[in-house]
Formats: C-alpha cells, structure tokens, sequence
C-alpha cells in the first residue's frame, strides 16, 4: 500500500462517540494504518470544525479524513494542510454557503425514521427507541446498548450553520452508501455523492456502517489510502 504513513482520523456524527469506530480503528491496526478518534463536542459548527483541526495537528503528518453522518460537514471545512483525502460514511456533503440541515432534509424522510427537535435545554436527542428502529437496525441487542448508553446530543447551531468551500472540490473523495440507511435516504446520499464526483462504493447496511458493516468501512479506507 502506498503512503502507509497516512492516518486515518475517524470522526463520529451526531448521538454518537469516538467509540462507534471501535471496530473500525482495530479492522485498520490489523492492516497496520494508524486510526485516531477525533471527539467533537457537537456544540456549534466552528467548535467542531476547531476541534478536528486540533485532532489533525496533533497527528503531526498526513492524513486521510473519514466522516460519519453529521461529520461530513465537518471534515469538509477542516484545515487543508495535512488533509490528503475524504472518506464519507452515510455522510453529509453541503456545498459552499448550504447548512448541513439543507442537505439532511433535501428529500423526503424514510418513514421510520424519528422526529427531531431540541428540548428543554436546546439539544437534540436521538429517542431511544430510534436506535434500533433508524440509526442501527441492523446491530445487536448487545450493540444498541451501547450506542443508545453513549449517546450524545447536538445543537442546532452544528446543522444551522453555512460552510465554506468544502475541501471535496479540491482532494480525492471517496463516498460509502449505505442502501437501508433511515436517517438519510440513499437518494440523497446519491445527490451528495455524485455533486461530489466521489468514487462510490455501496453497501448494504444501516445509517451506522461503523458498527454494523464495519469491513466495507475498513476496506473504503484501505482503497481511500491506496489511491493518494
């Protein structure tokens, strides 16, 4: 594989945490690419954004982004310098001067899919029961567990805010469908992913590949970095 010293800095969306790419960082160890976690507060779009770029820094060399969801906004205005590549997973793709809402809602809503709207406090929780319903309908007992126990919750400014020029125009992308995704309709995920002209690869699986088809995940970023 070329540029083995790439890392892959994995980054989760909304209602989740560094921890949904457990089976992916060890699925990457074991091709011996190096995987760091990127934990973004989901507090605003520009802190998310600033924490990334901290996350890059720290790294200290070239890296390939790989985003999930609601990240996709935020790895596309992450700072350019270290960033080789994209990888989106179920992701987000605004363009310039569109919020990651305008793109989450550009098509109609899978029927199974919840009703999202901040409480008491202004966060937006994920209902419990969506978890095994839209989010990961395909994971274990074991799995949704986890995921509903770790949950966190984002502010509407993450999604409200508009994005600058996404670095998708200027880097290599690759984009993974997921095809039962409930949280955001293949056919969106398919407007994204061609305006992006990313190479597509299509999996079967639910809004969390990370958890539930975590090898696709593996083998995309494999592909991701074979080609930079």
């Amino acid at each position: 594989m070329k540029n083995t010293n790439v890392t892959a800095v994995l980054v989760h969306g909304a209602w989740a945490d560094g921890s949904s790419w457990a089976k992916v960082i060890t699925g990457l160890k074991a091709e011996a690419v190096k995987a760091v976690a990127a934990p973004l507060p989901l507090t605003t779009f520009e802190d998310d954004v600033k924490t990334l770029n901290q996350t890059i820094a720290r790294t200290g060399g070239p890296v390939l982004l790989v985003g999930h969801a609601y990240a996709g906004g935020v790895i596309g205005a992450a700072n350019p310098a270290n960033v080789k590549g994209l990888v989106y997973v179920a992701a987000l793709a605004p363009d310039e001067g569109e919020t990651v809402a305008d793109v989450f809602y550009k098509n109609d809503p899978h029927p199974k899919a919840p009703k999202l709207a901040p409480d008491e406090n202004g966060q937006i929780w994920l209902p419990q029961e969506a978890f095994a319903s839209a989010f990961a309908q395909n994971a274990t007992t074991e799995e949704l567990s986890v995921l509903a126990a770790v949950q966190r919750p984002i502010s509407p400014a993450c999604i409200t805010a508009k994005v600058p020029k996404p670095l998708w125009k200027t880097v290599p992308t690759h984009y993974l469908l997921a095809q039962e995704d409930r949280m955001i309709v293949e056919k969106t995920q398919i407007f994204m992913a061609e305006r992006m002209k990313a190479k597509i690869t299509r999996v079967t699986a639910d809004h969390t590949p990370s958890v539930t088809a975590p090898i696709a995940v593996v083998q995309t970023v494999l592909h991701a970095i074979a080609e930079l």
